[in-house]
């Protein structure tokens, strides 16, 4: 049998103000020889690609038609503010879609912290930079729609959502005039990288030492993440061995109860020579014509006891070789 390996431990790492809390090492040892590599790529693509996250997935900015515009007033261009607006990262608590705005007036710098947000969204990067007004008398409107999803999802792949209160429908509609569609990065996880080392485990120094580092944007920590790309993995698995048992073997109550059933009857068919009993206990079975196991359990203690040769330490001695078949002697009629 394989060997398994140790739990995973946990290092936080020393990090600068802003990315404390966002990246973890987790150290797992004892895995058998090649279980590193297998282990550490299979969790860091299913990190990459199916933890759930929340991103920005269409924007409106007021007097902007299309990406590729110039903003009056506002230093930055259509391209720029939309890369800006890719650096917000929010949590959403309860419900799928959410439509926020941001309104902005004067010579400033506008920032994360502008929007107005709803108290089941959560911004965890109010500090990114939006964009600078350099006009006392511009108004900057910037209404934004996040939603929900896993991975990477491109805007042609995608379809617009209808809104309905923080509620993500079915249906779907066309995007609105003046809306710029753009490619959502759902997922949380920054980056992931695992290296593996030899390690030794008794006489064998070749088993492996898997270090899984994970960076996360914020909106969850690097345990999660950790153990939600394991149960992951888990529940596939669990799928696919589950649909493996029901079609070779059936429904698994049924065919317990079949494999139980034919252990009895096979016990039943064993004969006392087989149980390797004392010489008085056996000769006292045999003599009253009890040649199997089955002949023994047909009786009751009471009715053993009153055999002749047949004593309180041969029906112990009994007791004890047949309950290892999982049988037992019935205490009465």
């Amino acid at each position: 049998m394989i060997p398994l390996p140790l739990p995973p431990k946990v290092i936080h790492k020393n990090l600068p103000t802003g990315k404390q809390g966002k990246i973890a090492v987790f150290e797992i040892e004892g895995l058998y020889p090649g279980y590193g590599v297998t282990i550490g790529n299979a969790l860091r693509r299913v990190l990459l690609s199916s933890l759930q996250g929340a991103a920005i997935t269409e924007v409106k900015i007021k007097g902007v038609p299309h990406e590729f515009s110039t903003i009056p007033g506002v230093l930055e261009d259509g391209i720029m503010l939309l890369l800006n607006l890719k650096n917000l990262r929010f949590k959403i608590h309860e419900g799928d879609l959410y439509k926020i705005e941001l309104k902005a007036k004067g010579d400033k710098e506008v920032k994360g912290s502008d929007f107005k947000l709803p108290s089941q969204v959560e911004l965890v990067t109010p500090d990114t930079h939006i964009a600078t007004i350099t006009d006392k008398k511009t108004e900057l409107i910037v209404e934004i729609q996040i939603q929900k999803g896993i991975g990477y999802e491109p805007k042609d792949q995608r379809k617009a959502p209808l809104e309905s209160k923080g509620v993500l429908l079915a249906a779907t509609k066309k995007p609105e005039i003046g809306a710029i569609a753009m490619d959502a990065i759902f997922t949380p996880i920054r980056n992931v990288n695992f290296q593996v080392e030899n390690m030794r485990v008794g006489d064998r120094t070749d088993f492996d030492k898997l270090s899984l580092e994970i960076e996360t944007d914020g909106t969850i920590t690097p345990e999660e993440s950790f153990f939600e790309a394991c149960d992951i993995l888990i529940k596939h698995f669990n799928i696919i061995f589950e649909g493996k048992a029901g079609k070779e073997a059936g429904k698994p109550s049924e065919q317990a109860g079949k494999t139980s059933e034919k252990a009895e009857t096979d016990a039943m068919q064993i004969n006392v020579e087989d149980l390797k009993l004392t010489g008085r206990t056996l000769n006292a079975l045999l003599k009253n014509n009890i040649k199997t196991v089955g002949g023994i359990v047909k009786k009751t203690e009471k009715a053993l006891s009153e055999l002749e040769g047949m004593g309180d330490k041969a029906i112990s001695e009994i007791r004890r070789k047949i309950k290892k078949l999982g049988l037992e002697i019935k205490s009465e009629e």
